[in-house]
């Protein structure tokens, strides 16, 4: 587990200005994933005016700053000192570097948790990830995040017709790593299929209330990685689980 902390923390610090560069017009707003799917249309979070949110892995915290914009106090995390310093401040929005694995708030603290692609794919214990979003929440809360869809990992990571064919089997949760020319670890992303996703959830007390898996709109051509308009017409890209502590 460190090891990865370890490794993404490096690789995201090395990494957020040009991210930010690429993909920041993009993610200007409220965005749940590649397929360009935002809050505004979606409404997964709810009411969240004068709401406590609690934004898990916030890169430059776009989501938060959207969410503080309308009236939430938010509270926006990030493992990268390098990605927060990225963030633009707005009244309501307050930033926090720490591990998803490892949230320094105390119990109950939050009305809604959320993440849109942080935290979840870049941690070895994503069931710990779940225990402690459950932990902060009140009683009530929601917690809504997206990733990957857990089908993508059998595919290559290719958005042409090079990535339509099955590679691996989707029942292997190998992590995809990077490493250097030592052999260290550089970058990790951790895979869980769909039913493990439900039990991680499930098993820190939390209902799954929805599971979204976004389309790719017509008209939108922008290639992400893996995500293209070819691949996503095919197969789903993005999962976004909705779930609410009792």
């Amino acid at each position: 587990m460190d090891e990865t902390v370890r490794a993404n923390r490096g690789w995201w610090d090395r990494e957020a200005a040009a991210y930010q560069a690429e993909h920041g017009d993009f993610l200007d707003g409220f965005v749940w994933g590649p397929e360009g799917l935002r809050e505004d249309e979606a409404g997964l979070l709810g009411d969240v005016y004068g709401a406590r949110v609690l934004e898990v892995g916030c890169g430059a915290a776009q989501c938060g700053r959207w969410l503080a914009e309308r009236g939430a106090a938010v509270v926006a995390t990030d493992l990268s000192a390098s990605q927060l310093r990225l963030a633009v401040p707005v009244p309501g929005l307050r930033l926090a570097q720490c591990d998803a694995q490892a949230l320094p708030f105390t119990g109950g603290s939050f009305d809604i948790a959320f993440s849109a692609y942080g935290a979840v794919p870049f941690v070895a214990d994503s069931a710990l990830v779940m225990r402690e979003v459950a932990r902060v929440l009140r009683p009530g809360g929601r917690w809504v995040f997206s990733t990957s869809h857990p089908i993508r990992w059998a595919f290559p990571d290719d958005p042409g017709p090079g990535g339509l064919s099955v590679q691996q089997s989707y029942f292997s949760i190998e992590p995809y790593t990077e490493t250097d020319d030592a052999g260290g670890l550089v970058y990790a992303e951790h895979h869980r299929t769909l039913g493990q996703r439900i039990r991680e959830i499930t098993a820190a007390g939390l209902v799954v209330e929805d599971v979204v898996e976004p389309e790719w709109p017509e008209g939108h051509t922008q290639v992400w990685g893996g995500w293209s308009p070819l691949r996503g017409r095919l197969i789903p890209g993005t999962a976004i689980y909705c779930c609410r502590k009792p």
